[in-house]
């Protein structure tokens, strides 16, 4: 009973998102209406060719037997030719007529049906061709909509869905929405005019025999609505395997190396074939539901058939009606089922699209956790001034704390380095500054002004970031460091490239700054996609400067001509510094030692050597045990 309830109740949502996907066809008015009103023509064309084709019929018959009996008129008896003309229900002058004209009157109704199917056909092309310019139309918007919602959802939402999931909803969702509306739609609006046309027809044609067909129709139609409330759910389940499926398929290609490196070939397809099962069983369970109706509309249009078939038969032997009148009677009846059938393919359209246009509407109304207020301002250009007050953060608002009444004071300028163990909160700090996530309590200011007060777009358009894991995109390396300044120059990222100490590197591949990186950087090392992330960072020439243990992936030689240019570039930038190695960040204005979201030791190398016994430990492992590395004992400064 519950079930039933929440299936009741997901119908009712799947129909709603499902107007609303179809009014996305208002924002094109005159171009959403052209193809209905082509679809119109075409099946008034299409309703026109029974009654010529029963005239067709009709006049062979009628000139058939004026042909036997008009040339021997002469020779029969008087009272013969009465007897004949009254057995035929016609007078002698419609006898003649018939005649006389049986041929043209055969020629008029060809030449009218073959007009009537030309105009169908020219019709039924435009309509299917605008309305399937309107569908790609709302595709197109549709996609973009969910790119840029997407784009502009909060850290918070990818940690918490799947890629795959919503590559799913933005490419097959998207698709099934744009073929009910391109097709669905049109054949359901086509088949209410066809059905509303062709009743009209038979009425005015013959009463009786209409009445003895129509009771059918009812019973056709009931058992479609039942097959369509069944319908939505099923084909949600398939779309939500779908999104498994995919999601296995994205994960296992965007780590192949790991796959293959610890031989998981064989579990990741038994990972992928229990998925792909669980899709197949559900599609095999809906196609059941087709495989079991389909038989029944058959055996119902059938009976209807038999029924028309026998009754009218009978009014032809009669005398009350034509054997053209019962052709034309036989082809309008399947017209009358002809919309009935078609109820198949679109219920079976409006499902999927449905529960389709559902799954993209729950991204679309998604309430961004992280965006611009109202009334936010654009931040100045700033001078670097940073605080952190009582700042707590929980991920997703709840569970322990990540970070625990932080506050940090930085002044323009300042180098901060963040050492800590794994899980101590140095991520989420440098992860706070461009407003990834927003505290769950305190604030964070910059200049005095609240990050939540400011527009994204301005803050981290001041900020350079290079983060731990490097992404890099398919293209050269001039767009890759390029990407947060498509107009910059040439000799703008050539500079960049240089103080990132990647110039040389670049210049020694054949085609220099237009060599393809290749999907997520795999042409490149890890050192040399490191140092183009640097380059990117500083081509924006940002006040505020974030380093997430950026030079982890490069060898100890390559990380000093790094520290030496950053620590020239670094001067008179706000910067964060996360590091594993110590002697990284000895020269940074403050260090903070992070413990269980805490900050439990603050101040400069020398300070902290002497109050802190967690970094004198750190500095103890790491250098002093390391004392006849020359690399270590005497190291620069950067950030990584």
């Amino acid at each position: 009973m519950q079930t039933s309830r929440m299936e009741r109740r997901q119908a009712q949502v799947d129909r709603k998102t499902l107007t609303r996907a179809i009014q996305y066809l208002g924002r094109y008015r005159w171009q959403a209406i052209i193809p209905y009103l082509f679809l119109v023509i075409a099946t008034l064309a299409q309703l026109m060719v029974p009654r010529m084709l029963g005239n067709i019929i009709d006049a062979v018959a009628q000139g058939s037997i004026a042909n036997a009996i008009v040339p021997r008129m002469d020779t029969m008896p008087a009272g013969i030719l009465d007897q004949i003309l009254e057995g035929l229900g016609l007078t002698e002058v419609q006898l003649i007529f018939n005649y006389e004209n049986a041929e043209r009157l055969l020629i008029t109704s060809a030449v009218a049906i073959l007009i009537f199917a030309i105009v169908r056909g020219v019709f039924a092309f435009l309509q299917t061709f605008t309305a399937e310019r309107n569908s790609q139309s709302i595709a197109f918007d549709m996609r973009n909509e969910l790119f840029a919602k997407i784009q502009g959802l909060s850290f918070s939402y990818h940690d918490r869905n799947q890629t795959g999931q919503l590559m799913i909803r933005a490419t097959d969702d998207v698709e099934k929405v744009r073929m009910f509306i391109g097709q669905g739609l049109l054949m359901a609006v086509g088949a209410i005019i066809l059905l509303a046309g062709t009743l009209a027809i038979l009425f005015s044609t013959n009463v009786r025999l209409t009445f003895i067909a129509l009771p059918i129709l009812p019973i056709a139609l009931v058992l479609f609505m039942i097959f369509g409330s069944k319908m939505g759910p099923l084909f949600l389940k398939i779309q939500k395997r779908l999104d498994k499926v995919n999601t296995i398929l994205q994960e296992n290609l965007s780590g192949i190396k790991v796959v293959k490196a610890f031989t998981r070939e064989k579990s990741e397809q038994k990972k992928f074939d229990g998925a792909a099962d669980e899709l197949m069983d559900q599609q095999i369970y809906v196609a059941r539901f087709f495989s079991i109706l389909f038989p029944f509309v058959i055996l119902i249009a059938s009976l209807g058939q038999a029924m028309v078939l026998y009754f009218g038969g009978r009014q032809i032997i009669g005398g009350t009606l034509t054997i053209g009148q019962w052709q034309e009677f036989s082809l309008y009846l399947i017209f009358l089922f002809m919309p009935a059938a078609q109820l198949g393919m679109i219920i079976t359209q409006m499902s999927q699209a449905s529960a389709s246009s559902t799954r993209i509407f729950e991204i679309l109304d998604v309430e961004n956790e992280v965006m611009d207020k109202p009334d936010a301002i654009t931040l100045p250009q700033v001078e670097g001034r940073i605080k952190f007050d009582n700042v707590t953060f929980r991920y997703f608002s709840s569970g322990e704390a990540v970070l625990k009444d932080v506050n940090i004071d930085v002044k323009p300028g300042q180098t901060v380095a963040l050492l800590g163990a794994t899980g101590s909160g140095k991520s989420t700090i440098i992860n706070l500054l461009p407003r990834f996530y927003d505290p769950t309590e305190g604030s964070i200011t910059i200049d005095g002004y609240d990050l939540k007060d400011v527009k994204l777009d301005s803050l981290r358009s001041q900020t350079g970031i290079v983060l731990q894991e490097t992404t890099l995109f398919a293209g050269t390396i001039r767009e890759n460091i390029a990407f947060g300044r498509t107009d910059a120059s040439f000799d703008e990222i050539e500079a960049a490239s240089r103080a990132a100490a990647a110039h040389e590197e670049i210049m020694s591949f054949p085609e220099g700054y237009d060599t393809p990186v290749g999907e997520r950087g795999t042409t490149l090392s890890g050192g040399q996609k490191q140092r183009v992330a640097i380059a990117r960072a500083l081509l924006l020439n940002p006040r505020i400067l974030i380093l997430d243990d950026s030079t982890s992936s490069v060898d100890l030689v390559t990380e000093a001509e790094i520290q030496k240019a950053l620590d020239e570039l670094m001067m008179g930038r706000t910067s964060f510094v996360i590091a594993q190695r110590i002697s990284t960040v000895m020269n940074a204005d403050q260090i903070l030692v992070l413990d269980k979201g805490q900050i439990v030791a603050s101040g400069d190398h020398e300070h902290l050597l002497e109050t802190s016994e967690i970094y004198a430990d750190i500095y103890s492992s790491q250098l002093i045990g390391d004392s006849d590395d020359p690399e270590l004992v005497d190291p620069g400064f950067i950030g990584g």
